[in-house]
């Protein structure tokens, strides 16, 4: 059976109807797997990730992130039809939501949107199972202690890893020593998080509304999926007035943004190299003249 095939077949499966591809379009944008427009002869269309054959257990854990997403009922996510492997592939097949344009009006449903994601109560840090970000492994242990838990399996795991790589960090001791001072006077409550929320990881349909896509998913203070949102740009003002308006952020969040946008960096690193560590490094130096 030929990987297409395959395809088809995991498809009329899960959809109980049966299936027969017609098309297979590249479509542009990832970095990690490969994705394409699935066009059936019948007119249905699907959403298709594919990578190698040890990536299927990050294309289930997706799959789970965008199932719990869907779940609370807040925010759209594509929804899951069904993941496999061909003889040469893992895949991830989803609903395929055409793009439309982003308005005011769309930004501030996100805004919205995103923060009753976020106010859905969870019953610890980490998740129901590790991930990855992009490619890169992310541990997501149990755990009720998020200080501990960012510090351990967030920035040490990246720290950990581009030391594999050969590179060093200035002052990383000082930093992990005292990432308490930056939480003095708050203290996180574990939310469900996209975990990978940057502009290319969210849209909006042809009537405007808006929805979210490739999770890193895991439970954890929601101020990192804010905080990541400004480090490539791309939502807009109506966006963070509506999100505070529902789900006001905490006033240190300025400082802990840096924080949070540190572990990004890292792992931008890690995956791309480049400039990516000398700005993990500023952040780095930033935060450390912060403690007293």
């Amino acid at each position: 059976m030929s990987n297409d095939e395959t395809i088809d077949k995991a498809i009329s499966n899960a959809t109980g109807h049966e299936f027969k591809s017609l098309e297979f379009s590249e479509l542009s944008g990832g970095s990690i797997s490969r994705s394409q427009r699935i066009k059936g002869t019948d007119g249905r269309t699907f959403f298709c990730k594919q990578n190698k054959l040890p990536f299927l257990p990050f294309f289930e854990a997706e799959a789970t992130a965008l199932a719990q997403i869907a779940d609370t009922k807040t925010i759209r996510v594509p929804q899951v039809i069904t993941f496999g492997k061909t003889a040469d592939e893992s895949f991830l097949i989803l609903e395929f939501i055409e793009e439309g344009t982003s308005s005011a009006k769309g930004q501030e449903a996100m805004g919205k949107q995103l923060a009753f994601m976020h106010r859905t109560p969870q019953p610890y840090f980490g998740w129901v199972q590790d991930n990855c970000i992009g490619s890169t492994p992310q541990p997501n242990p149990e755990g009720q202690n998020w200080i501990d838990f960012y510090r351990e399996y967030r920035l040490r795991h990246q720290f950990s890893l581009a030391a594999h790589k050969g590179q060093t960090f200035n002052k990383i001791h000082d930093l992990l020593s005292g990432l308490d001072f930056f939480f003095e006077d708050y203290t996180p409550l574990p939310s469900l998080l996209h975990g990978d929320l940057w502009g290319g990881n969210a849209s909006h349909d042809q009537r405007g509304n808006p929805f979210i896509y490739d999770p890193a998913s895991y439970y954890g203070d929601r101020e990192t999926d804010i905080a990541f949102t400004y480090m490539f740009g791309g939502f807009g003002s109506t966006f963070y007035s509506s999100y505070n308006r529902e789900f006001p952020l905490h006033h240190g969040f300025k400082s802990r943004k840096t924080l949070y946008n540190l572990y990004h960096e890292l792992n931008h690193f890690n995956l791309f190299g480049g400039g990516y560590a000398s700005s993990a490094q500023a952040s780095i130096n930033q935060l450390v003249s912060e403690l007293p």
